[in-house]
């Protein structure tokens, strides 16, 4: 569905109500002034790499002792409420007139210098897809700048998983591992992977991987929100 016509049908569904709080909003606008500033913002500083908390900014522990597949994590929010209940009302319950509201989050964290060659939405298997209707990683991938060049035949989904999040943390890697393959050469490229959430990275490392496989030089993740340690709450 074309940018305008999702943003005249959130409009027309939320009728100038906060979706949040239900009270008065700017026409068209999904959420009202105060609910919008009260979005959990990712802060500095973070690992540049998986976009957790790190001092001073630098290389966290972990992609230092295990470095990933992916150069560098862009997150807008932090997977808390109500963050939560955005994203799991475009991804579950079809919500499309909120994909707006998140990509534009998304696009209003990315730095101004940024230069990727193509921006892939992470795929759903083509079961899920049948499903779900939709790839919610495409429709947020939308509201992207125009300059960015939107690529999502380049990768495929070919093994059909369990959903990462009914697995326990531990368990993630080893479900979607080579579960991503690119029918296409990406020699040299620079790219980035869309997704809503990122909670342990094991599906965009995994993403990732097939990518540098294809033989694209860098991977960069732009996600809506990443998800903290307990310990960070």
């Amino acid at each position: 569905m074309p940018l305008h016509a999702v943003r005249q049908l959130a409009s027309m569904i939320f009728g100038g109500r906060c979706y949040l709080c239900r009270g008065a909003s700017r026409r068209g606008a999904v959420l009202c002034a105060p609910c919008l500033g009260d979005l959990p913002r990712l802060a500095a500083p973070r690992c540049p790499c998986c976009a957790l908390p790190s001092p001073d900014g630098a290389l966290c522990g972990r992609c230092l002792a295990h470095p990933p597949h992916y150069d560098a994590t862009v997150a807008a929010l932090i997977y808390a409420f109500p963050t939560d209940v955005l994203v799991q009302a475009l991804k579950y319950r079809g919500e499309l007139a909120l994909a707006p509201l998140l990509g534009g989050l998304l696009a209003a964290r990315l730095p101004a210098d940024t230069a990727v060659d193509v921006a892939v939405p992470v795929p759903l298997s083509a079961r899920r897809l049948r499903e779900r209707g939709y790839n919610q990683a495409m429709e947020i991938a939308r509201s992207l700048p125009t300059t960015v060049r939107l690529a999502p035949e380049l990768c495929a989904r070919v093994r059909d998983t369990p959903a990462q999040s009914d697995l326990p943390w531990a368990a993630r890697a080893g479900n979607v591992r080579d579960a991503f393959r690119c029918a296409h050469t990406l020699d040299g490229m620079s790219v980035a992977l869309i997704d809503d959430v990122m909670t342990t990275g094991a599906t965009l490392e995994a993403a990732a991987a097939a990518l540098k496989r294809a033989g694209a030089a860098r991977v960069v993740n732009w996600v809506v929100a990443r998800t903290l340690p307990p310990t960070d709450a």
